[in-house]
């Protein structure tokens, strides 16, 4: 299936939901942009791959605080170490399931992988057709959102 304009805004709106659902805080979330250049990943976050009628990748992207600040917010615990490394993965996974849910009814059906961490300063190459997603998380701070499509 060819990728389409329709399918890079049901997965847009689909992104922007699940954040407003999974995020027990105010967010703000800054206008969507095409990636131009190689993406650097901060410090922490978590790329959960995207398969079935597209092809892609959803990366979440901020700092140690940051994730753990939502956590702590979301389970009422501080996390570090391995079980900071865990929440993350948790919570890519409940990005991507709930991303997945709000694009089947649009009729986009959509699986996911699961859930790879990503620790230290990295910049990701040969990402093409990416939309970056800033999210301010009120009180927290930036959440990176990138969905990148393959074109197949």
């Amino acid at each position: 299936m060819s990728m389409t304009s329709k399918h890079v805004q049901t997965i847009l709106n689909g992104a922007i939901y699940t954040l407003k659902q999974i995020i027990p805080m105010n967010i703000n979330i800054q206008s969507p942009s095409f990636l131009t250049e190689p993406f650097t990943h901060k410090e922490i976050g978590v790329l959960v791959g995207l398969t079935g009628d597209i092809k892609g990748r959803v990366i979440l992207d901020s700092t140690s605080a940051i994730f753990s600040a939502i956590g702590m917010k979301m389970f009422g615990m501080n996390l570090e170490g391995e079980m900071l490394k865990s929440f993350t993965g948790e919570f890519g996974n409940m990005f991507a399931g709930n991303l997945s849910i709000q694009a089947s009814e649009k009729q986009l059906f959509i699986d996911v992988t699961p859930p790879t961490i990503l620790i230290g300063k990295t910049t990701l190459h040969g990402i093409d057709n990416a939309i970056k997603l800033p999210t301010i998380i009120e009180d927290i701070g930036m959440l990176t959102v990138l969905l990148t499509i393959d074109n197949k």
